[in-house]
C-alpha cells in the first residue's frame, strides 16, 4: 500500500525544501502571463524564512517529500491572508490543495483568531479561481495591474468556512 499524504507546520528544514516546489509550480503561472519576474519566482531563501518565523505556513508531506504548502496571517482587523497554496504537479487534481486550504483555515480561524478569509489569484487561473469558488469564496474586488495581469481577490466570512468544512 501507498505512503499517505500528512499535513503538518513546516519547520525552517523544509524551507528548502518549500522554495523549490514553490519555484516548480509557479512556471505556469509566469508563462500563463507571460512574466517570469513574479515575486514567487524572486523569493529569496532568507525571505521564505521570514516568512516561517512570523505567519503560519502548513506543508503536505508525502513520507519525507513535501508536495503541497501553503501560508497564511491574521491581521489587527482580523483578516486572514492565504497565499501561496502551490502543490507538486504530479499531486494535483487529488483534492490536496483543498485539504490544505481547509487545514489553514482551521488553524487561522480556530487559533488565529481570523473573521474572514481572503486571498487573491491572476484573471486567467481559472483552475486556482475555480477550486477557490468550490470552498466557498466569492470575488470582492480586482485591480489590473498591467496588461497582461488582472489580480482576484476573493473572500468569505470565517462561518462560511466551517459550513463548507461540514458540507
Amino acid at each position: 500500500m501507498g505512503m499517505s499524504v500528512t499535513i503538518s507546520e513546516a519547520t525552517d528544514q523544509d524551507a528548502e525544501q518549500i522554495l523549490k516546489l514553490q519555484y516548480l509550480c509557479y512556471q505556469g503561472e509566469a508563462e500563463l502571463y507571460g512574466d517570469y519576474g513574479i515575486e514567487p519566482l524572486t523569493q529569496t531563501l532568507a525571505s521564505l524564512k521570514e516568512e516561517l518565523a512570523g505567519g503560519t505556513v502548513l506543508v503536505a508531506r508525502l513520507g519525507e517529500e513535501v508536495v503541497a504548502s501553503v501560508r497564511g496571517r491574521v491581521d489587527a482587523s482580523g483578516t486572514a491572508h492565504i497565499g501561496k497554496l502551490i502543490v507538486h504537479p504530479r499531486m494535483q487534481r487529488h483534492g490536496l490543495g483543498g485539504r490544505l486550504l481547509l487545514a489553514v483555515e482551521a488553524k487561522l480561524g480556530a487559533e488565529g483568531g481570523a473573521r474572514t478569509f481572503e486571498l487573491f489569484s491572476g484573471h486567467r487561473s481559472e483552475h486556482n479561481l475555480r477550486l477557490y469558488r468550490k470552498h466557498g469564496y466569492e470575488q470582492v474586488s480586482s485591480e489590473r495591474v498591467d496588461d497582461r495581469l488582472t489580480l482576484v481577490t476573493l473572500a468569505k466570512a470565517v462561518e462560511a468556512s466551517a459550513f463548507v468544512a461540514s458540507a
